[in-house]
């Protein structure tokens, strides 16, 4: 059986040498600011130079690249019962929901409000039911909790409403303990976790060749513990990174070279993903645009280098800076999911994004699954059957031209051809007019009332106890915590 499988490159091999070679000249003469104590002093056991007063640590290539050489090309991710692993690395290309929205677009509404715990709820639950969604994140962040508990209750919500492993990270220094613990719980114990992660943590540098406080914090905690990180460097071409697309892929690599230097440092061997969300600076409007063909340039670019040095591959696109789910949103999805999975980026997040990744829409998510689903069917190529025999078959039917009785037909069809998704409007005109006209954005509400009707999952009451008791121990001495109790009583009943 011959299969062609279509695949996109960017750089030439030498392209990737040169990138590489000049982030490592970055790393070793201006450095990276790394707020963090501990990375200092680990730092200096290995013989890294440093400038204390300004937390700044310049990496060595040689002695660099051994600490980084045993970091696995893939790893196995699970779901929250430890099963239906997914290998994350080689050709494998998963999309998940972009995270991590502050504002939510109502379905047939055209005004964004800010995203609150129900919002949460739901887009757990729509991705448990859309199959073409392997992963989940915890997508919204919830404005009716309190900040400082804002990512562990988007979490304990992923993991009481949807069973597959998810995306997650910190906004607060604080919150990895907890997360971690209610992970476990999930999960069955630290060994359990660590075994069968269930998560990925995103840790981002700022731009540029910053590592804050918090976001090395959780970078070394997913090293400790052994949860998978996802480093997502976000180099803003013309305004936080160089201009040209070139000079911010070095600037890319750099971040994400000290990155994966400072992780295993503190756990050899720890997963983790070589990911992303650049952007090229619109200068006319002062805007991050994620669906601009040189964004996903950028993309296409850094994950093939992330390839090249032996790392899992992350990006940020199938997602759009439109406002609604509308033609430009279609476009720039569409064309994002089909590249990423040209690209065979292994964790593709943006499905149901809007508006500069600030917007989660629902109607979007469901357009975008079918999107992701024609861009999986790219990624099967053309395949010859064991008994496809073009000559045979036309010479049977030459003359009466009845191919649908062929028996290739038969057997080969579901095969071949995928049935368009609920969104995808391929019935006549006469049925179209018949149907009222509907457009994309309609056939994604219709498709959200069936879902609404459909059981989904649940975690069980002593696992939801568990979990719940990890966050209400983290709470126990905040004025908050009674009403805490009582808003998670009301959407875990």
């Amino acid at each position: 059986m011959n299969n062609i499988n279509p695949q996109i490159y960017l750089l030439t091999e030498d392209d990737i040498h040169r990138i590489i070679d000049d982030a490592w000249e970055v790393l070793e003469t201006v450095g990276v600011e790394a707020d963090h104590e501990n990375v200092l002093r680990k730092a200096a056991d290995h013989g890294f130079r440093m400038d204390k007063a300004s937390m700044r640590l310049y990496f060595d290539r040689k002695k660099s690249e051994s600490i980084i050489q045993n970091v696995p090309a893939s790893f196995k991710l699970y779901d929250r019962d430890g099963l239906n692993a997914l290998t994350i690395g080689n050709d494998n290309v998963y999309f998940d929901p972009g995270s991590a929205a502050v504002f939510w677009l109502e379905p047939g509404l055209t005004t964004i409000r800010r995203a609150t715990s129900r919002d949460c709820i739901e887009l757990a639950i729509l991705t448990d039911l859309l199959p073409g969604y392997r992963i989940q994140s915890t997508g919204v962040v919830p404005s009716d909790v309190p900040e400082d508990i804002a990512d562990s209750i988007r979490l304990l919500f992923a993991l009481s409403f949807c069973t597959k492993p998810v995306i997650t990270g910190t906004f607060n220094v604080n919150s990895f303990a907890i997360m971690k613990s209610m992970l476990e719980s999930v999960a069955g114990g630290s060994e359990a976790l660590k075994n069968r992660p269930l998560a990925v943590f995103d840790c981002c540098p700022s731009p540029p060749l910053r590592w804050s406080h918090l976001t090395v914090s959780a970078l070394v905690d997913c090293a400790v513990s052994g949860i998978p990180a996802e480093m997502v460097s976000m180099p803003l071409a013309g305004a936080t990174a160089p201009v040209t697309l070139w000079g911010s892929l070095v600037q890319h690599t750099a971040e994400c070279l000290s990155g994966a230097i400072i992780h295993q440092m503190f756990g050899p061997g720890s997963p983790i993903v070589w990911g992303g969300s650049p952007a090229a600076f619109d200068m006319r409007h002062g805007t991050p645009p994620m669906g601009s063909m040189e964004t996903m340039m950028i993309d296409l670019a850094y994950a093939q280098i992330g390839r090249y040095l032996g790392f899992p591959t992350h990006a940020y696109m199938a997602c759009s800076d439109a406002k609604t789910p509308d033609y430009q949103a279609g476009m720039e999805s569409g064309i994002g999911a089909v590249l990423a999975v040209l690209g065979r980026i292994n964790i593709v997040s943006g499905p149901g994004f809007l508006n500069y990744e600030n917007t989660q829409s629902p109607e979007k998510l469901i357009m975008d699954h079918d999107a992701c689903a024609l861009a999986y069917r790219l990624k099967k190529g053309i395949i010859q059957r064991p008994d496809d025999h073009p000559v045979d078959i036309i010479c049977r039917h030459a003359i009466d031209g009845q191919f649908l009785a062929d028996q290739t037909t038969r057997r080969w069809h579901r095969d071949e051809i995928d049935p368009p998704g609920s969104t995808i409007y391929r019935k006549s005109m006469d049925d179209w007019l018949r149907d009222d006209r509907p457009d994309a954005r309609q056939l994604a509400r219709k498709k959200l009332e069936t879902l609404k009707n459909q059981p989904h999952s649940r975690l069980e009451e002593n696992r939801l106890q568990s979990l719940t008791a990890c966050l209400m121990e983290a709470c126990k001495n905040k004025i908050y915590s009674d009403s805490i109790k009582l808003h998670l009583e009301r959407y875990l009943k």
